[in-house]
């Protein structure tokens, strides 16, 4: 075979975010894209997608298509375990997130985290199913013996999913995994679903095996020389494309569902400008007439009562010209880059915290610097007599989401988060 006509595709990596099993950064695996021309891989972090947005930006700046999924818990017949769920689109994308979040939320206090498997019909669209390996759902339905239950979970998964329901063979050499190798095949051949080659990937290079049995101990709670404990073996790195090649030589058909499996994607996750909540203004003002008139008005209750008391023996109108100055300057760059209305409402609840008697910290980090801030009653430190830069909190040459570093009282930032919620529901 020419090397490049037909590349095997790893697309099922583990990444730091795979906590206590990944053991690849992303910007390295990048690396390795570049270096061996990788023309796909894809990202398969276990119950969560915290790395996708890194992941598809580094992954693709090489030249590499990148694919993106997430191992998620399902429950079926009280028997719960793994299922890798990839996204082929943007709707695919958000069903995943909608599911990987549902995992966490919709649970009993002492639950691990997991869906039902009507979780996964109701927002099946644009998305692709794997059998998953010695973790999975069916590995765990299979050490339970429920034959039927099995039967029945193929057929809900093909008659949802089509041809978007695959049964992954793996051969890293774990216990157990050539008996479930043929269990799939058999199952394959009875249900009529296609046999896909995969790989488990932990770690970029073979000798790094033992660093990650002692990564996997960390996560178990367990030593290195206990022999009771999960172990994996040294064939979770991430192998070339001919020794997977050479690996499945026997499966043909795997081999080619393999080769064709990026395909199949045509959606790269992209970053998002912010959306925040809109907040109701009493008057006839927009956003930025509103930041305007609050602050001026907040100015001048700081200059009265605070700035101009301290500074007796100074020209008062010059102290009001440099703030007034300082002022309209951050207003300017607040208004420039759409912000105006994260100031009203952080400046809200701030105030509502205040008079319901709940203790607030005078300010901290770089928000400090902003005048506009100060005003506002977000923080209690004057900028201009401290000598702090508002372009060190929000600068039009530097785009980034502004940040307020709030303290609330420990006891009562409860009340805090209800009011949000109550005032502005879904945003």
């Amino acid at each position: 075979m020419i090397k490049g006509e037909k590349d095997f595709v790893n697309f099922k990596v583990h990444t730091q975010y795979s906590i206590c099993e990944g053991a690849i950064k992303i910007q390295e695996l990048a690396g390795y894209c570049k270096k061996n021309k990788i023309k796909a891989i894809g990202l398969s972090d276990s119950y969560n997608l915290c790395g996708a947005l890194e992941f598809s930006e580094d992954i693709s700046k090489v030249g590499t298509q990148p694919i993106i999924s997430s191992q998620i818990n399902f429950n079926y017949s009280d028997v719960t375990g793994k299922l890798p769920i990839f996204s082929k689109t943007e709707i695919g994308y958000k069903n995943l997130t909608k599911l990987s979040s549902k995992s966490y939320l919709d649970i009993k206090p002492n639950d691990q985290p997991h869906c039902s498997v009507n979780d996964l019909v109701e927002n099946k669209k644009d998305l692709i199913v794997m059998s998953g390996g010695m973790e999975s759902l069916f590995a765990n339905l299979i050490k339970k013996n429920k034959k039927k239950e099995i039967d029945e979970l193929i057929e809900i998964l093909k008659k949802n999913f089509l041809d978007s329901f695959y049964f992954e063979i793996q051969r890293h050499g774990d216990s157990g995994e050539k008996n479930l190798e043929n269990l799939y095949i058999n199952l394959s051949q009875k249900h009529k679903i296609p046999l896909i080659a995969s790989q488990e990937v932990f770690y970029l290079d073979k000798d790094m095996s033992e660093a990650h049995d002692a990564l996997v101990c960390i996560g178990e709670k367990t030593y290195v020389d206990e022999k009771n404990r999960k172990k994996f073996t040294d064939q979770h790195y991430l192998k070339t494309s001919e020794e997977m090649q050479k690996l499945f030589k026997d499966l043909p058909d795997a081999l080619e569902n393999n080769y064709n499996f990026p395909f199949r994607f045509n959606y790269k996750l992209k970053k998002s400008s912010p959306v925040l909540p809109s907040i109701k203004i009493s008057s006839k003002l927009n956003e930025n007439e509103e930041l305007l008139r609050l602050s001026k008005i907040g100015l001048k209750n700081r200059l009265d009562n605070f700035v101009l008391k301290k500074k007796k023996n100074h020209n008062h109108l010059d102290i009001i010209e440099l703030y007034e100055k300082r002022l309209t300057h951050e207003i300017n760059i607040i208004k420039k880059m759409n912000y105006a209305g994260y100031f009203l409402i952080v400046s809200d609840y701030i105030k509502w915290a205040k008079n319901n008697n709940i203790p607030v910290g005078p300010g901290r980090g770089s928000g400090a610097g902003s005048l506009v801030a100060y005003s506002l009653d977000i923080t209690d430190l004057d900028p201009i007599e401290f000598g702090l830069i508002f372009e060190r909190f929000l600068n039009p040459d530097r785009i980034s989401m502004p940040d307020f570093d709030i303290d609330f009282c420990e006891e009562k930032r409860d009340l805090v988060f209800k009011y949000l919620k109550s005032k502005y529901k879904g945003g």
